[in-house]
């Protein structure tokens, strides 16, 4: 069977991955419109701080036999053909997985044609941004969620005077409340970031972004982060059935049943999820459905996470509480700190951590687990264990449950990460290579540096404890 995989980023990369593991005897193509080879999209706001180099995004090269074509984006989907036709040639294909991701909105407003104005998206964007921020001192980042708290972080992160910009009525509404977005903008402010809220942007006159009060807020660039959409054009144009995204059935099928969806362009029940946790469970699902097996994906229980220099945020489920939940909450702006949990049937369905928390990660194995929280719920509020002080059972690797997830994006548990070394992989880099821990949101990497840290101690043949 020919398997060929539109779009070759982080979800479509994945896929042809997994399908490779699966049947090492099928013919897998990959046609990627931009020319680099596939890279860590979520660590583009640590590129663009200058923390690491292009090079420190790239995801692993394409397994044995699958053939990637980089460089060489669609033009058309033929299904009754069944041809995807390109810039270069065309390619037959059996079954056929669209992975073409989403796009930068960009408003039509006066001036946002600009070449000093730039969207942030991709790998290519974030080159242009570096190069022009290397001789700017002020810059506006038009969006205040979660892409533009990032990209204004990262510019700040260069030295950089930012101004944040977003027309909400607190900065990531999306998943805060207005505490917990307040809360952020004083963090922020203390990073040399201005957040301005309710904010209208109106003209960009080429060294201000002019606001509907009249507002001029100067500046020698500005960010586009105002989110992004689904990219459906080809599948639109090819006849499949497109809402907000492709939409798909619980196989990942669109209407047609020979082409699947995955990723940022996928809509399953009515849900774009545009992360990399849900992607990678699109992929894992598609790969076992090509390959003979019967996996149903039901969604995905989403946690997003913001972990750059200053600012620690994870935020789950919905903020947003039902009548008969259970809210509990605690802030405290001058350290940056805030937390806020929704509890219904005494479960986690809903949950804010800004801070430093150190139970940020029993936190979210609550949520993702679906697990009763302990009767006292301010030791999860406030970082202490229940029962004792500061959370001990977190520090020592030793007491951390075999079961425990270390890296959520890619679901490696602490029991694989043993494994991988005990196998022999004697290094941060050889572990990340066997279980693909931090490749996700990269904010795991220092429970993985610290687990090695601690196997490396220890008799490698030794029982850890669970």
């Amino acid at each position: 069977m020919r398997v060929l995989v539109v779009g070759y980023g982080m979800a479509g990369s994945r896929a042809v991955a997994e399908l490779r593991a699966r049947d090492a005897d099928l013919k897998v193509t990959a046609l990627g419109a931009e020319p680099d080879r596939p890279y860590n999209r979520i660590l583009l706001s640590t590129l663009l701080a200058g923390k690491v180099d292009a090079d420190d995004l790239a995801i692993a090269a394409a397994p044995a036999g699958a053939d990637v074509r980089l460089g060489e984006p669609v033009l058309a989907i033929d299904r009754a053909r069944r041809i995807v036709r390109t810039t270069r040639e065309d390619h037959e294909y059996d079954a056929l997985v669209l992975a073409t991701g989403s796009a930068p909105i960009v408003p039509p407003l006066p001036g946002f044609d600009r070449p000093e104005v730039y969207a942030f998206r991709t790998l290519d964007d974030c080159r242009r941004i570096v190069h022009h921020a290397s001789g700017a001192r002020r810059a506006v980042v038009l969006g205040g969620g979660l892409l533009g708290v990032e990209a204004a972080r990262g510019l700040a992160g260069r030295g950089l005077a930012v101004d944040l910009v977003h027309r909400g009525p607190h900065l990531m509404e999306r998943q805060l409340d207005g505490d917990g977005g307040r809360v952020l903008g004083r963090t922020l402010a203390g990073l040399g970031i201005r957040a301005h809220v309710d904010a209208v942007a109106e003209e960009w006159t080429g060294t201000a972004l002019r606001l509907a009060d009249g507002t001029g807020i100067p500046a020698d660039l500005l960010v586009l982060a105002c989110g992004v959409r689904p990219e459906t054009r080809l599948a639109a144009e090819a006849g499949l059935t497109v809402a907000h995204g492709v939409v798909v059935d619980d196989a990942l099928r669109t209407s047609d049943p020979r082409v699947f969806a995955i990723g940022d362009c996928a809509e399953h029940r009515g849900t774009v999820y545009g992360l990399v946790a849900p992607a990678w469970d699109h992929a894992a699902t598609v790969a076992d459905r090509l390959t003979g097996g019967s996996t149903a994906y039901r969604g995905s229980r989403v946690v997003t996470r913001l972990k750059a220099s200053g600012v620690d945020l994870a935020a789950m489920g919905s903020p947003d509480a039902a009548a008969d939940a259970e809210v509990v909450s605690f802030a405290d702006p001058a350290r940056g700190t805030y937390a806020r949990l929704v509890i219904a049937a005494n479960r986690i369905t809903g949950a804010v951590l800004l801070g430093d928390n150190p139970l940020v990660g029993t936190v979210v194995q609550l949520f993702d687990r679906n697990a009763e929280v302990p009767a006292d719920r301010r030791s999860l509020l406030l970082g202490r264990a229940h029962g004792g002080d500061a959370a001990a059972a977190t520090e020592s690797p030793a007491l951390m449950p075999d079961a425990a997830v270390v890296c959520r994006c890619n679901t490696v548990r602490k029991a694989a990460i043993t494994a991988a070394w005990r196998a022999g992989g004697r290094s941060v880099a050889d572990v990340i290579a066997a279980t693909r821990a931090t490749t996700g949101c990269g904010s795991c990497r220092e429970a993985v540096c610290g687990l090695v840290d601690w196997l490396s101690c220890v008799d490698p043949s030794a029982e850890v404890a669970a």
